[in-house]
């Protein structure tokens, strides 16, 4: 899992947390289920077993891999719209290839992040490289959906690509671990993601038995989930592994301590820390929609199907 490393004794520390702030508890944990997605490549998503308005402003979580694929196994999502929030795509290892309706595309790998902006609606696709295709390799990735207010649900698209070099890299109190922020403040260093509703998103990566400890805005609600290996979260140490989600209350930091040796073959455990400012709205959501009501889906609908959302230019050899 190569996304960004660093030495990490060269790094910015968190601050020490005082003791007389509370860090926030582990109200509830899920399971990821696991089911198929695009071409028929496999994604365990946590999402669907807790309710969206404990999680407002996120809409969904896919965990892509970790995966080494043989030749000729890669898949990916063909054509396919979006309006009404934004896609956060994050890619550890592997590479994606984009191309949408508005003429845009790159590639997306090994640490690097496109934050897709729908708005008022596109169509993508998210494409293996040929070179994966035809040779394999590994391939891990996560991509996060984030809602958008009514006021901006129909706004032009955009895009952000945050290469591996512009994420804001910290450590901990000891330097045992390692905190990528992406996107929003963690304790006074900023992530290069600009966010149209106030989250804060990151990736840390915790050697055996390192203890994270990371102020957090108490107007934010907190996610951690797992990527790899094991651990505990929250105020009482509750143990937590690989494709589980934490969904944490309220407090002043959040608190992710590894195990002495993780569950399962990572040496580290991988998490990723998300929480967000809700919107609270009432929400639509159909497939690749996510609007305020039944009507603004049916539109979508119909805008997709007449073609209104565009098309993506054909590729000349």
């Amino acid at each position: 899992m190569p996304a960004v490393t660093a030495d990490l004794l060269t790094l910015a520390r968190l601050s020490v947390v005082p003791r007389s702030r509370v860090a926030r508890r582990a109200l509830r944990f899920v399971t990821a289920i696991t089911t198929l997605e695009g071409e028929g490549f496999q994604v365990r998503r946590p999402f669907p077993g807790i309710d969206l308005k404990l999680v407002d402003p996120f809409i969904l979580l896919d965990h892509l891999g970790a995966v080494e694929y043989a030749p000729g196994e890669a898949k990916g999502a063909p054509d396919h719209p979006h309006r009404g929030f934004e896609t956060v795509t994050y890619i550890m290892d592997g590479a994606i290839q984009h191309r949408d309706s508005t003429g845009g595309g790159g590639m997306i790998t090994d640490g690097a992040t496109q934050w897709m902006t729908a708005g008022a609606g596109i169509v993508h696709s998210e494409m293996p490289p040929e070179y994966l295709v035809r040779q394999g390799g590994l391939f891990h990735g996560v991509q996060l959906w984030v809602n958008l207010p009514a006021s901006l649900k129909w706004s032009p698209p955009r895009y952000q690509d945050i290469v591996p070099e512009n994420v804001a890299l910290v450590t901990n109190t000891d330097g045992s671990a390692l905190v990528r922020i992406i996107a929003g403040e963690l304790d006074g260093h900023r992530g290069p993601g600009s966010t149209q509703t106030p989250i804060a998103y990151a990736h840390a990566t915790l050697h055996p038995e390192a203890r994270l400890e990371v102020p957090w805005r108490a107007d934010f609600n907190a996610l951690v989930y797992v990527l790899a290996g094991s651990g505990t979260v929250g105020a009482q140490d509750a143990p937590i592994h690989e494709g589980q989600l934490a969904l944490l209350g309220d407090g002043d930091y959040l608190r992710v301590v590894a195990d002495l040796v993780p569950a399962g073959a990572s040496p580290t455990m991988e998490v990723l820390l998300i929480g967000g400012q809700p919107i609270r709205e009432p929400i639509a959501h159909y497939g690749p929609f996510v609007m305020n009501t039944r009507e603004e889906i049916m539109q979508a609908m119909a805008d997709y199907q007449s073609g209104r959302m565009g098309h993506i230019p054909p590729v000349h050899a």
